[in-house]
Order: C-alpha cells, then sequence, then structure tokens
C-alpha cells in the first residue's frame, strides 16, 4: 500500500511539476511569436501607409478599398528626375546650383556646357511606375496582391478607414486614414487563453486589440500604434 502512495505522489509531483513549467513557458511562447509575427505585420502597414500617402498626393484622399489601392499601385505613373553627374564643390563656389545646371543643359548650348564643366550632368524629367519608384525591391506586378492579405492569418485582408472630411481648429481638411489588423487574425492559431487576456488588457486600456497606422478620428502623423 505504502509503495502505491509513493508511486501515486511520485506520478503527482511530475505531473504538477509539468504544469507548473507548462504555466510559465505558455505565455513566454506566446509573447515570443507574437513579437515575431507583428514584424511582418508591421512591414505590411508601412507599406500601406506608403501607398496610401502616394494615392493621396495624385487623387487628393485617401481610398477605403485595398483592392482599389493595388490597382492604384500595378497602373499609376509618377514624376521622377532621372540625375546623372553632380556638381562638385568647386562648382557650387562659382554658383551653380542644380536649378542653373540643369537650365545650361537643358539649352543644348555647348560652349556654354563646357564652359562651365557640364558634359556629363544630366536632370531629365520622366514618368516611372508607382510600384516601381514605392517599392522597387519589394513587390511586383505579380506580387503586390498580397499587400492586401494580413501575413499568419487566413488570407484576411486589412481594414481600411478613411475620413476625408476632417477639420482641424483652423477649419483646415485633412484626409485621414488608418489601416488595422485585429489580433484575431495573425494570432488565432496560438493558445487561445494567451490570446484573449492579450486582447482583454488591450480593451481595459482603452487601445486597439492589435496593430494600426493612422487614425481616422484625429491627426497623429500617421503613426503606427508600435511607434
Amino acid at each position: 500500500m505504502k509503495t502505491i502512495i509513493k508511486i501515486f505522489l511520485g506520478i503527482s509531483i511530475v505531473v504538477l511539476g509539468y504544469m507548473c513549467i507548462q504555466s510559465i513557458m505558455t505565455p513566454i511562447k506566446f509573447d515570443k511569436e507574437k513579437e515575431f509575427r507583428e514584424k511582418a505585420v508591421i512591414q505590411r502597414l508601412v507599406d500601406i501607409r506608403k501607398a496610401q500617402l502616394e494615392f493621396k498626393d495624385q487623387k487628393g484622399g485617401f481610398t477605403t478599398s485595398i483592392d482599389t489601392l493595388i490597382g492604384f499601385l500595378k497602373t499609376a505613373k509618377k514624376k521622377a528626375v532621372l540625375k546623372e553627374g553632380s556638381l562638385s564643390d568647386k562648382q557650387l563656389e562659382a554658383g551653380l546650383t542644380e536649378a542653373k545646371a540643369a537650365k545650361i543643359v537643358k539649352s543644348k548650348n555647348m560652349k556654354e556646357i563646357i564652359a562651365n564643366g557640364l558634359e556629363n550632368f544630366r536632370r531629365d524629367t520622366a514618368y516611372i511606375s508607382v510600384l516601381d519608384a514605392l517599392f522597387p525591391d519589394q513587390y511586383t506586378q505579380e506580387t503586390i496582391d498580397k499587400l492586401a492579405i494580413i501575413p499568419y492569418s487566413n488570407n484576411e485582408k486589412f481594414e481600411l478607414k478613411v475620413n476625408n472630411s476632417y477639420l482641424n481648429t483652423s477649419q483646415i481638411l485633412i484626409p485621414l486614414f488608418d489601416a488595422s489588423a485585429h489580433y484575431k487574425t495573425y494570432l488565432h492559431d496560438l493558445n487561445h487563453q494567451e490570446l484573449l487576456n492579450t486582447i482583454d488588457l488591450r480593451v481595459k486600456l482603452e487601445k486597439f486589440p492589435g496593430l494600426k497606422v493612422g487614425s481616422v478620428d484625429e491627426p497623429n502623423n500617421f503613426s503606427g500604434n508600435w511607434e
């Protein structure tokens, strides 16, 4: 009988020890994986911010449709100055500026061009793809569609909100937007109780339970809630 009790106590100690370790390790593992995933989500939100700001510059306001935003990136053009050569300290000291040098080169007066040492100086205006201008090494026409998808989610899309009628205290119109991803979208397959605890904490703090960039309530310089 004593042997059975000892065995039972031994098993109980092992089980309790395992449970204690798990109670410590579970939140640690959750936080580590959360941090890892949020790096990818944050990068996607930063890219959306960059695209939205370009959209506003060209269209006059933001869009609530991520698909419209991606369509814009695929088709829109952006003015760019193609640069070749630079002005030396000697040229700058002589009073040459970028604008003056460009004007001289544009005149095609070779005598003046040579006199100012601008034979290899070029400043040409061209129109290039917005996609290439904003994301030269990140996306292509074939991969830009993934901008809409929240990493580690079940192909769920970022939520976009817009306030194109916000007036500041000086009655100046300031278009606003936000883009967000709820914890439930990219942490859905992690420990359920830890996820609920994380959401509950943010709600109690009256903060968005997830990652968000921008705000439709008031200007915040389009910053992210992780910054």
